[in-house]
């Protein structure tokens, strides 16, 4: 194989690995409290990077040393995504999420400066207004603060900068750990076919790089797709884009158990035989 059919076959592949069913809903349940269509396509980059992250650190591991990962071991990592899916569906359905993201979203923060005029400490002030985050500085003396005002207009900040502005920790860290619990669960059956036709380590080792990129050009573009009916009924329709969560919390926790059952007593993960085929 050529460098340039590894690079394009990874990325295609790594494309449509980010449309496989568990992914998609793990990310519906995520982006159906999302307003912004860049804020979503900014989770499924996350997402992206943290299955990536995982793909190639045990991918990696398994193409230089030949580690052989247990059958029981190997289905926990992908019973991990079942639970998780249902975790993330009930989360949807309580309302906590909504909560959570609310709550832990900084489109209001207040700040100091070190400095003061006359004796009056002056305080930075950063709010959101739609699409729109704007940052005031004053002092609460009256001869202070009408001259800050003036000085330091609002000035919105757009795209994907926006979309960074107001994302806290928790909405960065929630869809990158996602993303790492489903490359666990996938690593090793994408290292296995790697090495079936790659016998060049460095190449391999290449080929779960481009494979990570374009995994995270996929789900950006997925997550983007998904999230434009929950911003567009959010806006309008307050009642259809609850239904819509609803909804995508009730497959969330309908598939999570779907795949607990299959892995846990078909599989035989809860039995004394487990049998795992990494696919």
């Amino acid at each position: 194989m050529s460098l340039l059919a590894v690079i394009g076959v990874g990325f295609v592949l790594g494309m449509r690995h980010a449309t496989d069913p568990d992914h998609v809903i793990a990310v519906t349940t995520i982006v159906s409290r999302q307003r912004s269509i860049l804020r979503a396509g900014l989770i499924g980059i996350l997402w992206g990077i943290g299955h990536t992250l995982t793909i190639l650190f045990v991918g990696a591991a398994i193409i230089l040393f030949n580690i052989a990962i247990p059958a029981r071991l190997g289905l926990t990592m992908e019973l991990a995504v079942g639970v998780m899916l249902i975790f993330l569906g009930v989360l949807n359905l309580t309302g906590v999420t909504q909560w959570v993201t609310n709550r832990f979203m900084p489109a209001h923060s207040h700040g100091e400066i070190n400095d003061e005029i006359n004796g009056e400490a002056i305080h930075t002030h950063s709010h959101a207004h739609g699409e729109n985050v704007h940052a005031h500085i004053h002092g609460h003396n009256p001869e202070v603060h009408p001259h800050f005002e003036q000085k330091f207009e609002q000035k919105p900040v757009g795209g994907f900068q926006n979309a960074l502005a107001r994302f806290g920790l928790y909405q960065m860290l929630r869809p990158l750990l996602i993303g790492i619990v489903h490359g666990l669960a996938g690593s090793a059956a994408v290292a296995l076919l790697v090495l079936a036709t790659i016998r060049d380590p460095r190449w391999a080792i290449l080929y779960l790089l481009v494979f990570g990129v374009g995994t995270i050009a996929g789900m950006m573009l997925i997550t983007m797709v998904i999230a434009a009916p929950f911003a567009y009924t959010g806006k309008r329709f307050a009642n259809l884009n609850r239904g819509l969560a609803v909804a995508s919390g009730l497959v969330s926790v309908a598939f999570g158990l779907f795949i607990t059952f299959q892995i846990g007593f078909v599989d035989g993960l809860f039995t004394a035989n487990p049998q795992w085929t990494p696919h």
